[in-house]
């Protein structure tokens, strides 16, 4: 966003400090004193006259980078970043220079032209570890970019005007009322906040229609004064009191901030108190969060005992006592920086804004754990991106449990500097589809039936169209779903004149919206022979072969899950050999190979009448003995004949009936008269093949 950026959502961040009058006569002196007093608007114009007038050369860098200073802390970092800039080819040698201009880089986006200066900064001043935490905020801020959350974030349009809007807070439990800070116009008096050089921020009000529309914001009745910025509300459990921040701007003296409570009357409010918070009178609170049963009460301030410029601190109510404790300084999340806008949430984990840790702009919002019942917090997490920007991101609620609410930002895509936008988590949308082809001819296969089956119970079968895809999405007429979160799946594919096809999806641990493809392609049972893999035999034997090399068990487990997938198949199990030794004695060794098939599955507990065993000696070998003799190496020809020894088989009814019991026709593995399985290819028959 080009021009200056309104700054009224830090509004409090500048006012937590002490304003005085000045009086100088030369433009430097000015320009100085309107930069110590936080009025930068005027500090640049100032400078910019001094500059024009100053004869010094080191006087004219030193204000080329105060101009910079200036337009960085009015968030216009791209005017930042031009003076700084200025300043630092002019040979400017206060290492700060670096660190500002980095500092307006990272907060447009630009990491890597950042990072380089974060660089130059910690060469320059090595011990001051603002310079490596630069470094890893912009390592940090791309990867985050590149790997966005789940969370999705939007400009609230009707919420927002061409001034400054930031920090809602919900008013009703309903959470369709919502109380915001606001400069638009319409706010309280005709004053402009020298500071910031909009009006002096009010409380706003707006609540949702039928429709859910925000209605047009009202100012809130009864609670804004004169030259004072008001915002950074709160309510109590029950919506019926009001926490806000009221800076007073005192004339020639300090501006002060505190923390004021007023009790609603219908729809305005009772005249507000201040909340009496133990703290010098030179120092500022504000920011407050009501929560855990209305018993803390967090704020920022930059009372003494803190770590840095702005700390998180609470007090807890004595409802006994009607008072409220000493101030406890946060100090698992508090850093040298600035940590400000507090939000507890109803499960006791603390959100707030910070620019002292790690990450991707200005201000960004974190997410600190409450260390069990304890009144400590820990385990500080950046929101990363997209709740967070390269701008300054602050002031965000949650809509009690649910992962919604608002957040503030300066942002580009609003409407005026800071803006007032919306998030939530989108929920899973997962998706299983997929298309279902002849496996031979990759034909498509229209009208074959797939069964999803969850280990949620859920069943649903849906049928491929013409072109053979199916689809498991939403339900008919409904935003249902059939792919749940964190469940496990299996389809089971049939279809006339095919085997049934089985598979697996699961989205257990997936953490974003996924289409699952699965594909299956269904083998034909009209098919004279169909492979699988494969079943070898030594030479002369028909025991099944296990080695380091083959298992034709394992093999064999592949058909026996065919026939429990296909309860309705008999099949003929085909033994082949090679073609050495005599065909009488090849077909009787092929027979016993396809009946040491046929037994292994029985072990498994296949039903004996879903198979025939079948030799075919040596009548189809895969590779003729012509073929053979060529090949040069006698292992070479060792492995042909490998190949002729093998065992297939081909569907040839398609009609069983399974057994009463439901067990498809299977049955427990047989046992001999010791209660032992018998032993593949018993007998001492051997075969020279």
């Amino acid at each position: 966003m080009s021009g200056i950026k309104s700054a009224s959502g830090l509004v409090l961040l500048f006012l937590f400090v002490q304003l005085t009058s000045f009086a100088q006569k030369d433009y430097t002196g000015e320009a100085d004193a309107a930069f110590k007093n936080y009025s930068f608007h005027q500090a640049i114009e100032m400078y910019k006259k001094a500059y024009s007038k100053e004869k010094k050369f080191a006087e004219k860098k030193r204000i080329l980078f105060k101009i910079g200073q200036s337009y960085f802390y009015l968030q216009d970092n791209e005017m930042a970043e031009n003076w700084l800039s200025k300043a630092d080819k002019a040979g400017y040698s206060n290492p700060e220079v670096k660190y500002f201009l980095a500092e307006s880089l990272r907060k447009q986006g630009k990491f890597e032209e950042a990072l380089v200066e974060y660089k130059n900064y910690k060469e320059l001043a090595p011990d001051d570890k603002r310079g490596q935490r630069g470094i890893k905020s912009c390592e940090l801020a791309q990867e985050w970019k590149d790997n966005p959350t789940r969370y999705e974030v939007r400009p609230e349009q009707l919420l927002n005007s061409k001034q400054a809007d930031f920090a809602p807070v919900y008013a009703d439990k309903r959470y369709d009322e919502i109380i915001f800070t606001s400069t638009r116009e319409g706010s309280t008096g005709n004053s402009i906040d020298p500071n910031t050089g909009q009006n002096y921020s009010s409380l706003f009000y707006s609540k949702q229609d039928r429709k859910g529309k925000w209605m047009v914001p009202t100012l809130l009745e009864g609670l804004s004064m004169e030259e004072s910025n008001e915002g950074g509300a709160t309510m109590d459990k029950r919506y019926r009191t009001l926490f806000f921040t009221r800076c007073i701007d005192k004339k020639n003296s300090d501006m002060g901030c505190d923390i004021y409570t007023a009790k609603q009357r219908g729809r305005s409010y009772a005249e507000p108190e201040m909340v009496p918070i133990d703290k010098p009178d030179s120092n500022v609170v504000g920011h407050p969060s009501m929560g855990l049963d209305d018993e803390y009460m967090f704020f920022a301030s930059d009372m003494p005992g803190g770590k840095g410029g702005k700390d998180i601190w609470f007090v807890k109510y004595d409802s006994r006592k009607r008072t409220w404790g000493e101030p406890v300084n946060v100090e698992g999340v508090n850093t040298d920086g600035d940590e400000m806008y507090p939000f507890i949430r109803e499960d006791g984990n603390l959100y707030f804004a910070s620019n002292g840790h790690p990450g991707m702009g200005g201000l960004d919002i974190f997410k600190s754990t409450r260390q069990g019942k304890s009144d400590s917090w820990g385990e500080v997490e950046n929101m990363q991106y997209p709740m967070n920007s390269s701008s300054n991101d602050f002031g965000i609620i949650f809509e009690g449990s649910e992962e919604k609410g608002f957040f503030s930002s300066d942002r580009s895509g609003g409407r005026g500097g800071d803006d007032i936008w919306s998030f939530r988590i989108p929920p899973l949308k997962f998706v299983i589809d997929g298309m279902v082809s002849d496996v031979e001819t990759g034909e498509p296969i229209p009208n074959a039936t797939i069964e999803m089956k969850g280990t949620d119970g859920s069943t649903v079968q849906v049928t491929t169209d013409e072109l053979g895809y199916y689809q498991f999405d939403k339900k008919e007429g409904s935003d249902e779903r059939y792919v749940k979160a964190n469940t496990s799946y299996t389809l089971l594919v049939s279809a006339d004149g095919y085997l049934n096809g089985k598979g697996q999806e699961t989205t257990v641990g997936v953490q974003q919206s996924t289409r699952f493809k699965h594909d299956f392609k269904l083998q034909s049972i009209k098919q004279d022979e169909i492979e699988f893999p494969e079943v070898r035999y030594d030479l002369g034997e028909w025991e099944l072969q296990v080695n380091d090399s083959v298992n034709s068990k394992d093999s064999l487990d592949y058909l026996y899950q065919v026939l429990v997938d296909n309860p309705n198949i008999v099949v003929e199990l085909m033994a082949h050999t090679d073609t050495r030794g005599s065909a009488a004695s090849n077909q009787t060794l092929s027979q016993k190979r396809a009946q040491s098939c046929v037994d292994y599955l029985i072990s498994k507990g296949i039903a004996a009448e879903r198979m025939e065993a079948k030799g075919y000696g040596e009548n189809e070998p895969r590779i003729s003995d012509a073929e053979i003799a060529k090949l040069p190496t006698k292992e070479e020809k060792e492995a042909a004949h490998q190949k002729n020894r093998r065992t297939t088989f081909r569907v040839i009814r398609d009609d069983y009936v399974p057994k009463d019991n439901g067990d498809s026709g299977d049955q427990e593995p047989q046992m001999n008269d010791e209660g032992e399985q018998p032993m593949e290819g018993e007998g001492s028959e051997t075969d020279s093949e």
